[in-house]
């Protein structure tokens, strides 16, 4: 039987020496034109073939170099049910290359529906099977335990949205209740759903979504949920510096900070001096982002 989700993931960073995520987000309209083929129409079959090139190609430069990908099932969705296929061969080739697979699917529902988002993800046997998944917890904490059920039984991982990185996620995230805003709120009522993916090194499966861009609030989120892994968007292409990135996170036994991974898609995927030209030219442009983000969170860390 395979190690929790928070000791495989914590081991893994520890082993690295940072915490850096490679966000899968193929974006048609971005992809590099010497990926390209046809009119790269979302339905079109040429376009799929394309996107999975691309997304092959990526996942070669970042095997073993980083913990984990997270591909962004939107854009794969997007291509339809080709698309769909797509991604569950990528999740499969990414475990087979020792990438851990967090999918950012952001699903929350009740009842029956809830289950088979669940199983659809999280089960041992589920045809779309990621390592972890993104859900979000605005329907209650009662929405949420299919998925915890799921993903104990598989000893899988969860990332519950709690403060994340856009502008207006501040419209219902700060809102106070009592003395606490909302985001804090919501990580302290998923403390005890944490207890039962809790992990041996003393970090939980249970983990939150806690954006870059606020490090004070990180902190806040922190005080709340000792054990929870963070998932942190926000570092590159949405401006936060990597010493922001892991505000969040705590002194672990080997002496660097440790708590989570930190999300970067757009910057590695889609690199200025990789755009034109041949593919060899991205390769080494995916390359130097890689190097620069893997440098700069490995001395935030330190």
């Amino acid at each position: 039987m395979q190690a929790p989700f928070a000791d495989r993931l914590i081991a893994r960073v520890r082993e690295l020496g940072h915490p850096l995520c490679a966000g899968i987000d193929p974006d048609v309209a971005r992809i590099p034109a010497a990926f390209r083929r046809g009119s790269m129409a979302p339905g079109a079959p040429e376009t799929t073939e394309a996107v999975a090139d691309f997304c092959r190609a990526f996942l070669a430069r970042i095997a073993g170099r980083v913990a984990a990908v997270k591909p962004q099932s939107a854009f794969f969705e997007a291509l339809g049910w080709r698309g769909v296929r797509l991604l569950g061969e990528l999740m499969e080739e990414a475990r087979a290359r020792g990438l851990l697979v967090v999918l950012d699917a952001k699903r929350g529902d009740i009842g029956s529906t809830a289950e088979g988002y669940a199983a659809a993800y999280l089960a041992e046997d589920a045809p779309l099977r990621a390592d972890a998944l993104t859900v979000n917890p605005w329907l209650g904490v009662d929405s949420l335990e299919p998925f915890v059920r799921r993903a104990e039984a598989a000893r899988a991982g969860l990332f519950v949205l709690t403060r994340t990185s856009n502008p207006g996620g501040r419209d219902l995230q700060e809102l106070e209740v009592g003395d606490h805003p909302v985001y804090q709120h919501v990580a302290a009522l998923l403390q005890p759903l944490a207890k039962r993916l809790a992990g041996a090194q003393g970090w939980s499966g249970l983990g939150l979504v806690v954006g870059a861009t606020r490090p004070e609030e990180a902190e806040r989120v922190r005080e709340v949920a000792p054990s929870a892994l963070f998932l942190v968007p926000g570092y590159g292409a949405q401006g936060a510096s990597a010493r922001d990135s892991v505000a969040g996170f705590v002194r672990g036994p080997r002496g660097r900070l440790e708590g989570g991974i930190v999300n970067a898609s757009r910057a590695l995927l889609f690199p200025d001096a990789g755009a034109g030209g041949d593919s060899r030219q991205w390769e080494r442009a995916v390359d130097a982002a890689l190097r620069r983000a893997i440098d700069e969170l490995g001395s935030a860390v330190a």
